[in-house]
C-alpha cells in the first residue's frame, strides 16, 4: 500500500468521534474551568464582601474577648479551635458549593454529560519510556510548556502591580480599627482575584482554541481507515453489491412465475409495475410482484409475453410499490381504485380486446 495512502487528510467521521468520546478523549481546556471558576468566585465574594466582614469581625471580636477573660486556660483551647473551624466553615460552604456547581456547569458546557470509564482504566502503554519522551517534545507539549510561562509570567505581574498600588493603603492600616484592616486586605484579595482571572481568562480562550484544533488534527483519519469503517458500519461493497444481486434475481424469477398468472399490472408506467391478482374466493386482491426501472420493464414484458393486461394507473401503481409487500392484499384504503380498475380489465376481456 502506498505510503501516501496513510496520510491523515479525512475529518474524523461521526463513529471514530463517538469512540474517542466513549474512552474520554474530547477538546476540553482545564485552564476554563479555572479562570472562570475563579472569576465566578471572586464575584461572588466582592458581592457579599461586607456580610463576610461582618461575620469574621464578629467571631474575632468575640473570640479575643473569650481570651482576654479566661487567660492561661487550655482547657477553652479545643473549643475554641472548633469554634473557629464551625465559623470558617459557615462563611465559606457558600462558596464549596459555588465552586462545585460552577465546576459542574462548565464542564457540561464544554462537552456535555459524559462518562468515559475506560479513561480512568490503568493503561500500561503509558509507562513506555520511549513513548513518554517522544511526548515530551511533542507540539501539544510544547505548547503546554509556552502557556505555563505565559500563565506565571503574566498573572504574576498582574498580582504584582496590584499589591503594589496598595502598598501605601497596608502601611495606613497597621493601627486602624479590625473591620477596616479586613474590609481593606479582602478589598486587595479580591483585586488580585479578579484581574488575575480576566487575564487567565484570556489565556484559557486561547487555550480552548487550541485544544479544539490539535483535537480535530489528532482525530484525522486516513483514506484507508475511512474505507475500513465504512466496511465494518455499512458493510463490505462487494458484498452488498452481490446482496443486491441476488435480490434482484430472486424478484426477476419470482415475476417469472407469478407475472403470467396474474389478473393485471399496473404501471406508472415506465417506472412502476405492480402484478395484482384477484380470483374468488379472494377477499381482496393479492399483489404477486412488484418492481421498479428494470425489473419494471421486465414485469411489463413478461406480461405481453402471457397476454395480461397492463393499466397505466401512476397513483396506484406508486402508492402499491410503497406500501403493500409482495404476497399482501390491499389495503381498504385502494379498494375503490382498484375494482375500477379490474371492471377495466373485465370489460376489456369482455369485449375481446
Amino acid at each position: 500500500m502506498p505510503e501516501g495512502s496513510q496520510e491523515k487528510t479525512e475529518q474524523a467521521t461521526p463513529r471514530r468521534l463517538q469512540e474517542a468520546r466513549r474512552k474520554g478523549q474530547v477538546a476540553k481546556s482545564a485552564d476554563l474551568n479555572g479562570s472562570l471558576l475563579l472569576l465566578i468566585t471572586g464575584l461572588f465574594a466582592l458581592l457579599y464582601k461586607d456580610n463576610i466582614i461582618t461575620h469574621m469581625h464578629a467571631y474575632f471580636y468575640s473570640y479575643f474577648n473569650n481570651f482576654v477573660k479566661n487567660p492561661g486556660q487550655d482547657s477553652h483551647l479545643p473549643q475554641l479551635l472548633i469554634d473557629f473551624m464551625l465559623n470558617v466553615f459557615a462563611v465559606f460552604v457558600p462558596f464549596f458549593i459555588l465552586m462545585l456547581v460552577v465546576a459542574l456547569g462548565i464542564n457540561i458546557a464544554q462537552v456535555g454529560f459524559m462518562l468515559a470509564p475506560e479513561a480512568i482504566k490503568p493503561k500500561f502503554e503509558k509507562l513506555n519510556p520511549l513513548k513518554g519522551l517522544k511526548n515530551m517534545f511533542s507540539s501539544r507539549a510544547m505548547f503546554e510548556l509556552v502557556k505555563s510561562l505565559l500563565k506565571i509570567i503574566i498573572v504574576g505581574w498582574v498580582v504584582y502591580a496590584s499589591v503594589r498600588g496598595e502598598m501605601a493603603n497596608l502601611l495606613a492600616i497597621y493601627h486602624s480599627p479590625p473591620r477596616t484592616i479586613l474590609n481593606q486586605v479582602l478589598t486587595i484579595a479580591l483585586k488580585v482575584i479578579l484581574w488575575g482571572a480576566v487575564v487567565y481568562l484570556g489565556i484559557a480562550l486561547l487555550d480552548l482554541i487550541y485544544q479544539r484544533y490539535a483535537f480535530k488534527k489528532q482525530m484525522r483519519m486516513s483514506k484507508q481507515e475511512v474505507k475500513e469503517e465504512y466496511k465494518q458500519t455499512e458493510g463490505d461493497p462487494q458484498i452488498k453489491g452481490w446482496l443486491r444481486r441476488m435480490q434482484r434475481q430472486l424478484l426477476s424469477n419470482l415475476a417469472r412465475k407469478e407475472v403470467p398468472q396474474a389478473t393485471v399490472v399496473v404501471t406508472n408506467p415506465t417506472h412502476y409495475a405492480v402484478a395484482l391478482k384477484y380470483e374468488q374466493p379472494m377477499d381482496a386482491p393479492m399483489v404477486v410482484a412488484k418492481g421498479m426501472d428494470h425489473l419494471a420493464r421486465q414485469i411489463r414484458e413478461i406480461a405481453q409475453e402471457h397476454q395480461v393486461p397492463i393499466i397505466e394507473d401512476v397513483e396506484v401503481a406508486r402508492f402499491l410499490y410503497a406500501h403493500v409487500e409482495v404476497g399482501q392484499a390491499i389495503p381498504t384504503e385502494m379498494f375503490q381504485a382498484v375494482a375500477e380498475i379490474l371492471a377495466m380489465v373485465y370489460r376489456m376481456k369482455n369485449k375481446g380486446l
